[in-house]
């Protein structure tokens, strides 16, 4: 990433004049789908699974539960396009005014100093990915999407969306699964360790648009990898849409970290689904820091399948004036032995609002499991909202469950306490929301955890007066 001291949020709200391939009408009907579907010459069962997506797409009612999104216009959101670029193994080949913005952003600086693999998204198009070669000699597979599904397209139609995400999870994923595009595909072969990180980060520019990635992760039996994601877009006055879409397959004794920084603009609603499936002592950790967009519907879900596994789910939220953060995280305990830990922290300022959202079920043959929940809220003024919305569903009593919430505000004391030191009331503030993000914050890769600082800062300069 580019040193700290030269980020701004000009870096993400400012767009980039590009042009275009291909893009559908706004809205969508049964001909957006296929144009979509013919325009990447898929497979006839994509198609088809498109087709059934939308389906019940139409048959279903908006959530009911969460923030309000009424004034999202699906109507008036145009689904796909593909920007004046090819998809390449050379940053070299990239056109320029896609390329200023991911340069502007790291990319590909931290594939030279840290990273195994890289792969960038402009809308509905992955324009630059590579892989370190030696990984690939291992027999490691990290493709876009829809090359993917055309290179492996027995392993893609055995995983994709049956087993983790179904069209019928809900709305927004039956959405994902009519219009999807672009993303990340990530296969580890038995017993390999990838080592240094992969990354992908996923740039939304047009106007009133919706990005739809599709990330298919399998980790064969004891293979490890820590994948990272990034996300933004430019600030516009139209409402935009992200409802991406994340399958994680986590098979015996594998260890899985994601890591992801979502920074989507304020005009932008943020409904992904992210799901893992955890077999027999495999691992899986979720690390997600969420600052952006206009209102967030997030709740990482991790589902216990096999014996002995476990899950660690660490978020961060952060809201401003006119942001809504409905973030949190599921857990179903399946089978004897699993064990989970949930940490959450949030912080409101300006009439922000967040909300902790999670479920913890444990099975009735599910014995012996154990689950510490931990909430902390701070909010920075009379004006701002912190919700805590825990549901336990728990069918076996020999289990340990644990959950514990708090919520606060920044006293005046501690206030008092920095400026007679000599240190401004500003910085003050800035200092104790630091601290108390910092025991989650530290488990982000570090240039996450410094952008993510010094995006909260940014924000909150000139907050006080």
């Amino acid at each position: 990433m580019n040193e700290i001291k030269e980020l701004s949020t000009e870096l993400y709200e400012k767009s980039d004049i590009v042009g275009t391939k291909f893009e559908t009408i706004k809205g969508l009907n049964e001909d957006v789908v296929r144009q979509i579907s013919e325009y990447k010459k898929e497979p006839e069962w994509m198609l088809n699974l498109r087709l059934q997506s939308l389906k019940i797409f139409q048959e279903l009612e908006m959530p009911k539960w969460g923030p309000d999104i009424s004034d999202l216009n699906l109507s008036k959101i145009t689904y796909f396009n593909d920007p004046e670029s090819v998809s390449s193994k050379s940053w070299d080949d990239v056109p320029e005014n896609i390329k200023r913005t991911f340069d502007a952003l790291g990319i590909p600086e931290a594939e030279k100093k840290a990273l195994a693999g890289v792969g960038a998204q402009f809308d509905s198009s992955t324009v630059y990915h590579n892989l370190a070669k030696e990984l690939e000699e291992k027999g490691v597979i990290f493709k876009d999407m829809d090359e993917a599904v055309k290179d492996h397209p027995q392993l893609i139609q055995k995983y994709f969306m049956k087993q983790c995400i179904s069209p019928s999870l809900h709305k927004f994923a039956a959405l994902h699964g009519a219009v999807w595009s672009g993303g990340t595909f990530i296969y580890v072969p038995k017993n390999v360790d990838v080592g240094q990180p992969l990354q992908a980060y996923f740039r939304m520019n047009k106007i009133a648009f919706g990005q739809f990635e599709h990330t298919l992760i399998i980790l064969e039996e004891g293979a490890k990898l820590h994948y990272i994601e990034g996300c933004s877009a430019p600030k516009y006055d139209e409402n935009s849409l992200h409802a991406g879409g994340v399958e994680i397959f986590v098979h015996k004794n594998a260890n899985m970290r994601y890591s992801s920084v979502e920074n989507w603009s304020k005009n932008t609603y943020n409904l992904n689904t992210k799901r893992a499936l955890v077999y027999e002592d495999a691992n899986m950790e979720w690390v997600s820091g969420n600052m952006g967009s206009k209102k967030t519907m997030l709740y990482p879900a991790t589902i216990l399948i096999g014996k002995g596994s476990s899950s660690t789910h660490i978020g961060v939220a952060y809201a401003s004036k006119d942001q809504e953060q409905d973030t949190g995280a599921k857990v179903y305990h399946m089978a004897s032995n699993t064990t989970s830990i949930i940490k959450n922290k949030s912080i409101s300022r300006e009439g922000g609002i967040t909300n902790y959202r999670g479920i913890v079920k444990v099975a009735r043959n599910a014995e012996n499991c154990s689950s510490a929940v931990d909430c902390d809220a701070l909010m920075l003024d009379n004006k701002s909202q912190s919700n805590t919305f825990p549901t336990m569903d728990i069918n076996n009593k020999n289990v340990t469950i644990a959950h514990e919430a708090r919520v606060g505000k920044i006293s005046d004391d501690q206030i008092f306490y920095l400026q007679s030191r000599g240190i401004p009331e500003e910085q003050a503030m800035q200092m104790i929301v630091n601290g108390f993000m910092e025991p989650l914050v530290k488990e982000l890769p570090l240039e996450y955890a410094s952008e993510m600082n010094k995006l909260i800062e940014l924000d909150m300069e000139g907050s006080l007066g």
